[in-house]
């Protein structure tokens, strides 16, 4: 029995021994060593790799298939459709007849790409301008008001000779006031 828990006791020991000497020593923190493995593991996960892998053996596939095809002895009339295909866009490119398309469209293109842009343009100009206008709008309210605000202020400072207050103007305010909450 004490043999039994003796040996559990001596296995918690030397693992703890070996976990404190894998990570550093008695200080408890990493020695240089570990800590240098520590960041150098490579977890394998590497998005730009696999991508170029992945293009690699693509590639590789459509190399080898194409090498099959150039093995195989010509079956009379039922060859690939693949050395068909290449062998036709070879002669078209003679002609010259796919370079007349490709210019032709490319000015469709180039026209439709500049049509589009300038309609944007137009219509981004367009937009500004209105909100611009309402900007304005809204400044020309607000320097009314404030303008108005001032005469009010000044008014409202005036005295008499004597020193009393204007009456006059307190009273149309308040009248203003009464006459805009009846509204």
């Amino acid at each position: 029995m004490k043999d039994n828990e003796n040996n559990k006791k001596n296995k918690k020991v030397n693992k703890f021994k070996n976990n404190k000497t894998r990570l550093g020593g008695k200080s408890g923190g990493l020695s240089l060593h570990a800590f240098a493995n520590a960041k150098s593991k490579n977890d394998g996960y590497n998005p730009a790799l696999i991508k170029k892998q992945r293009e690699f053996y693509k590639n590789a596939k459509y190399v080898n298939k194409y090498k099959k095809i150039q093995k195989q002895p010509d079956q009379g009339e039922g060859s690939s459709q693949a050395t068909k295909s290449i062998e036709g866009r070879s002669e078209n490119r003679e002609n010259g007849e796919t370079s007349q398309r490709k210019q032709k469209n490319g000015k469709k293109i180039a026209y439709s790409l500049n049509e589009i842009y300038n309609k944007k343009r137009e219509e981004d100009d367009k937009a500004r301008k209105e909100k611009e206008a309402i900007i304005q709008a809204k400044k020309e309210v607000i320097d009314k008001s404030q303008a108005r605000r001032k005469a009010q202020r000044e008014n409202m400072f005036k005295r008499t000779r004597s020193g009393q207050p204007v009456m006059k103007y307190r009273i149309e305010h308040l009248l203003q006031t009464i006459q805009g909450s009846n509204k």
